[in-house]
């Protein structure tokens, strides 16, 4: 049996949210509904759903699918200002 201790949980619900919030402004840019997004991606519409509003830690494979759909590179998904270091 194999015990783990002290995990970090590395979930940053801020970060996932900026993501999320930039990926919908890249869809809009591209004119798609999240319908047309999910169907083009092969991704259920309640997971786009749920990652543009922040919700879920969407995986590398799934960014993958949204980005050829978008007709973006993956990189692209990333690049919006999100501060590296928080606010005290």
């Amino acid at each position: 049996m194999c015990h783990i201790a002290n995990v970090n949980n590395t979930r940053n619900t801020a970060y996932l949210k900026a993501f999320g919030e930039h990926l919908r402004k890249v869809r809009k840019k591209q004119g798609m509904t999240m319908m047309e997004l999910a169907f083009d991606a092969d991704i259920e519409y309640s997971q786009i759903a749920k990652i543009e509003r922040g919700l879920i830690n969407t995986t590398v494979s799934t960014v993958q699918a949204l980005s050829q759909a978008l007709g973006v590179k993956p990189a692209d998904l990333f690049q919006f200002n999100f501060p590296s270091k928080p606010n005290k």
